[in-house]
């Protein structure tokens, strides 16, 4: 497996006050969500997060995988979808949690789905940051995140030693 150009490795404690930062900027809005859709697996810690800080106990999930070699996004595979009773009103008061968006096709299929739903997430890049309502932090398309459930501790050579800037 080859590493990407550039890494964003993001640890459990940065992870736990971005999703809380996620929470505090879905509290801004005014709006009370009956229920969360995580899309999975991404979205299952923060909306684990989110659910606490909101009081939101209605959780679904959406299974749905694009990535399958962790590096390369396919097509995307639904593997579970959203229970018809939170479907049945097209999402009106559903928020929908992810960790990332990427290229939005992933949202994008569960947009179709849930037309009504607010769409949220931890990280966003170019490309997907159309199809979503509101995330706490933008990275360059070419940049590949490290989420600490990914990770194990590790020595990391300095930036200056790879070569990369």
């Amino acid at each position: 497996m080859s590493l990407p150009e550039k890494a964003f490795p993001v640890s459990w404690d940065q992870f736990h006050r971005d999703a809380r930062a996620l929470a505090w900027r879905l509290a801004g809005l005014g709006r009370e969500f009956r229920a969360i859709v995580c899309i999975t697996r991404g979205g299952l810690v923060p909306a684990a997060i989110i659910s606490r800080e909101l009081n939101i106990r209605l959780i679904d999930t959406v299974c749905i995988a694009s990535y399958h070699d962790y590096l390369n996004q396919g097509e995307t595979n639904l593997l579970k979808p959203i229970s018809s009773e939170l479907l049945s009103a097209q999402g009106e008061g559903i928020l929908v949690i992810d960790d990332l968006t990427d290229t939005g096709k992933t949202a994008a299929e569960v947009r179709a789905m849930m037309p009504k739903a607010h769409f949220a997430c931890v990280y966003a890049k170019p490309k997907g940051v159309p199809m979503v309502d509101t995330f706490i932090t933008e990275v360059s398309q070419d940049t590949w995140i490290y989420f600490p459930w990914d990770l194990g501790f590790a020595y990391q050579e300095p930036i200056a030693k790879t070569g990369r800037d």
